[in-house]
């Protein structure tokens, strides 16, 4: 996927599910939370999700400036499970509908769930020229079928235990795009998505069966031709008056793609800043793109085996993320454990120390991230309860601060000193890492995560005259 298609793949699935990534789970008993654009006769009856995304974007450029919209969603599908009455060889989806339904259902060494599945909905809208907007606002409907499918499940002898019926219902609605010109070379391009499906007793339905009439994950990506896209987080002095006046509603526009070429705009209904990006150490979606890799892969690992076959239970994606998850080699974890993306140029004018610039820009030469710490004074030793110990030797730790859960579990634990450093303040502080981590040699190079730093009232040496025990 292009990095753009990346990001909206991402935004468009997020929370579709989440960890524990089992149907049982409560987040996953209660979903749809992310651009949900729910029919108008519930919203009104209910009073809470919405019926209606507006996305507001700023564009530069001239009445010739080309504009292309894609709007999209998921369309929420039903799936039951069904228990064949007796066990046969074959069974046509006619049949099937006399079937059972059942809460679950096993079936050699595989477990079926129900389930909301979901489907990618885009809406077409034809290209068009800024200048024929203004006074002219354009009305699109969209219109999507309900229909059903039985997929029969067999066992390893090829004999038909069961089956999924997966129902999805019709969606409705209309998108209005509008434009305004607000200074020179500069408009406002209005898009409001707006859910029309019709319902009967709106007023009695409860959330999760209104979320199957619902237009999940709604989104908007605007891309422009012999124009730029503005950004409303940062704009220029010139247009920050109208990028204020810009009212978006359940979603927010930031720039993505190439930052050299800013021609595209997502209309995100997640926080995200202007061109973000899917991190490259990333083996693969975890529907939860605003957590850390490295800690959802691990949570997963350490799953029990009743509770992996239950997230493989919960739909395909659920049985790939599980199956990429455990097949992760030693490389592949090491790479989730974190980047150091900013390099510092050296000699390069106008350009401060620390500002992070592209390696095309200039030449470098690699610099360690600790070479501003390294370089100041380092003391060699301190003194703690009457003995004197430097790095190398052996402590045992005793927080006092219990700040976090890292104080509680490191309490009592024998580590080793990697450095002794005063900060600004001039206080004294004991960088250790500890023995028994399974990556201590990562602290030792000091990564995040397995390097600490205690005072010196919160360790207890370990040392005969001040030599490592």
């Amino acid at each position: 996927m292009t990095p753009v298609e990346s990001v909206v793949q991402a935004v468009l699935y997020e929370g579709y599910m989440l960890y524990p990534y089992r149907p049982s789970s409560v987040k996953n008993r209660q979903r749809w939370t992310f651009g949900g654009v729910y029919p108008r006769a519930y919203s009104q009856a209910s009073g809470s999700d919405p019926w209606l995304m507006q996305s507001e974007f700023l564009v530069r450029g001239d009445a010739r400036t080309r504009v292309a919209l894609r709007p999209g969603f998921l369309q929420v599908i039903e799936r039951i499970v069904l228990n064949a009455p007796s066990a046969s060889h074959g069974a046509p989806a006619s049949e099937a509908l006399a079937w059972r339904q059942v809460p679950m259902l096993d079936i050699d060494q595989r477990r079926y769930y129900p389930w909301q599945e979901a489907v990618e909905r885009h809406i077409r809208i034809p290209e068009f020229a800024l200048g024929e907007l203004p006074g002219a606002p354009r009305d699109i409907a969209f219109s999507f079928d309900a229909g059903s499918d039985v997929e029969t499940l067999a066992d390893s002898k090829r004999v038909v235990r069961g089956a999924l019926r997966r129902h999805r219902y019709q969606v409705k609605g209309r998108v209005e795009v509008a434009a305004e010109q607000v200074g020179a070379g500069a408009y406002r391009l209005t898009v409001r998505i707006l859910n029309e499906t019709p319902l009967k007793q709106a007023d009695t339905l409860k959330r999760d069966a209104a979320s199957l009439y619902a237009l999940v994950s709604c989104h908007t990506v605007l891309t422009v031709k012999d124009g730029e896209c503005v950004s409303l987080i940062d704009p220029p002095p010139e247009l920050e008056a109208a990028a204020a006046l810009c009212k978006n509603i359940g979603a927010w526009p930031v720039l993505v793609g190439d930052e050299a070429q800013p021609d595209t705009m997502l209309a995100s209904p997640i926080i995200l800043y202007d061109f973000p990006q899917i991190a490259p150490e990333s083996a693969g979606d975890l529907f939860d793109s605003t957590e850390i890799d490295e800690i959802l892969t691990l949570r997963i690992l350490t799953m029990t085996d009743d509770e992996k076959r239950e997230m493989a239970a919960t739909d395909e994606r659920a049985r790939t993320l599980l199956a990429r998850t455990e097949s992760l080699d030693a490389q592949q974890m090491q790479k989730l454990h974190g980047t150091m993306r900013q390099i510092r140029p050296l000699g390069v004018p106008g350009v401060p120390a620390a500002f992070p610039v592209s390696a095309q820009d200039a030449h470098f030469e690699p610099v360690s991230p600790w070479a501003e710490l390294d370089a100041r004074p380092h003391l060699a030793c301190v003194r703690v309860a009457g003995v004197e110990i430097q790095v190398g030797d052996h402590v045992r730790l005793h927080p006092r601060c219990r700040a976090d859960i890292f104080d509680i579990a490191l309490s009592g634990m024998v580590a080793t000193i990697e450095s002794i450093e005063r900060d600004f303040d001039d206080r004294v502080h004991v960088a250790v890492t500890i023995d028994d981590d399974p990556g201590k040699d990562l602290g030792m190079a000091r990564m995040p995560g397995h390097r600490f730093f205690f005072g010196p009232d919160e360790i207890e040496p370990l040392t005969d005259g001040g030599r490592r025990a």
